[in-house]
């Protein structure tokens, strides 16, 4: 049954972050359908479907499985440039940065201007330590007309340029961000609480805040620790009481949790 269900999904939505590639309704594989059996031995559709595949299962928490699908896209055609991008996020999320490298400069080597692959080896980049050099990527993401999720760039823009501590360009990519996104952009809103907090604008914040957890379910650690931070500012015991209450029953092996226990709260 989870297997049906990943092979029906519409969208991929990879980490909040990545690019969304569109997935077809269903892939049945007949070899009585004359028309999918000729679709699905043409070697860039079947390398197609099995990155999509892998992309879903990745998503799914299941790298393993999608590491077996990307080989096999990777088999039926060396040349398929997103299942090298993929891939390399696999990687990525593996810590195994050699093989991920590898994967991006194949892709990139094959399409130095796709705005995915482009996006994808930015976030790389980003979470190797690497976080200035990540933005000019995503702005060359940025550059083709025909890049289907922008937001996810500029969000990821100003992800990263927070994280390299240039709190100007994060907020100004982050509310390009929110300007244009179509599903309510939960990690722009996130990462712009964020920025607001850093800066001391502390009202600011629990609006962006307050936004984001209205679209997620479940918050997530940062989250929970970012409000329980805000409340405890505030003065607000109960409300600081809640986040530590949510934090310690839903994450209470998290680094946010672990620095509640501390006492570290900046």
């Amino acid at each position: 049954m989870k297997f049906l269900m990943l092979k029906n999904r519409l969208a991929l939505i990879f980490l909040g972050v990545l690019c969304v590639m569109p997935v077809q309704a269903q892939y049945d594989f007949n070899p009585s359908a004359t028309g999918q059996s000729q679709k699905s031995t043409d070697p860039r559709n079947r390398a197609k479907i099995h990155t999509e595949l892998g992309s879903m299962y990745f998503q799914a928490g299941n790298p393993a499985v999608a590491l077996d699908e990307l080989r096999i896209a990777l088999d039926a055609d060396s040349s398929y440039v997103q299942a090298y991008s993929v891939r390399g996020l696999v990687h990525t999320s593996l810590k195994e940065y050699g093989k991920a490298e590898d994967d991006f400069r194949r892709a990139l080597n094959l399409a130095p201007n796709d705005p995915e692959v482009n996006n994808n080896y930015g976030w790389y980049l980003c979470e190797t330590g690497k976080e200035r050099q990540s933005i000019a990527y995503f702005l060359n993401a940025l550059k083709s007309p025909l890049y289907e999720t922008p937001d996810r760039a500029y969000t990821n823009a100003g992800t990263c340029a927070f994280k390299a501590g240039d709190l100007d360009g994060a907020q100004n990519y982050l509310l390009k961000a929110l300007q244009l996104s179509r599903d309510g952009a939960v990690s722009a809103r996130l990462q712009l609480a964020k920025v607001f907090y850093q800066r001391g604008i502390y009202e600011e914040s629990r609006i962006y805040l307050a936004d984001a957890l209205r679209m997620m379910e479940p918050p997530t650690a940062d989250a929970l620790w970012l409000g329980l931070r805000l409340e405890r500012r505030a003065g607000n015991r109960s409300g600081e009481g809640g986040y530590a209450s949510q934090l310690r029953g839903r994450y209470p092996t998290s680094q946010e949790y672990q620095e509640f226990l501390k006492g570290n709260f900046e």
